[in-house]
């Protein structure tokens, strides 16, 4: 975990979303518990508890009374809606910030962003 960028709470928060965008937790399943968040990220239990209640505040997971943390229907759908509503701000300017010190030019910005996508696969 980066301490350095975000609470460890957000964090904790962040790596079980993650692992429902990636597919790895599917709507229904139970999601890792206080004790093994805390246990693998080294991080006390109030620390994970409390970055599980954003997910649990957010609509991601539900609790069911005596057996843990569940993933909600619409869990994928409610992170990929926050991810992209704070994409810009969390991703898109501080790059444009970097470009602009960096002296790009919008077509040379335009061309090395397009370069790097489809390295990374995005127009197969």
């Amino acid at each position: 975990m980066n301490s350095d960028v975000e609470p460890l709470f957000v964090q904790v928060a962040r790596f079980v979303q993650d692992l429902i965008v990636e597919g790895s937790l599917e709507p229904g399943q139970r999601a890792p518990s206080t004790t093994e968040l805390a246990a693998f990220h080294e991080i006390n239990p109030a620390t994970a508890r409390k970055g599980l209640s954003l997910l649990v505040d957010a609509g991601v997971l539900e609790k069911r009374r005596g057996i843990g943390m569940f993933v909600t229907p619409r869990a994928r759908e409610v992170v990929l809606e926050e991810r992209r509503h704070d994409f810009a701000g969390d991703f898109i300017a501080p790059l444009i910030d970097e470009a602009l010190r960096l002296g790009y030019s919008r077509e040379s910005l335009q061309d090395l962003v397009g370069r790097v996508a489809e390295s990374r696969g995005m127009y197969r």
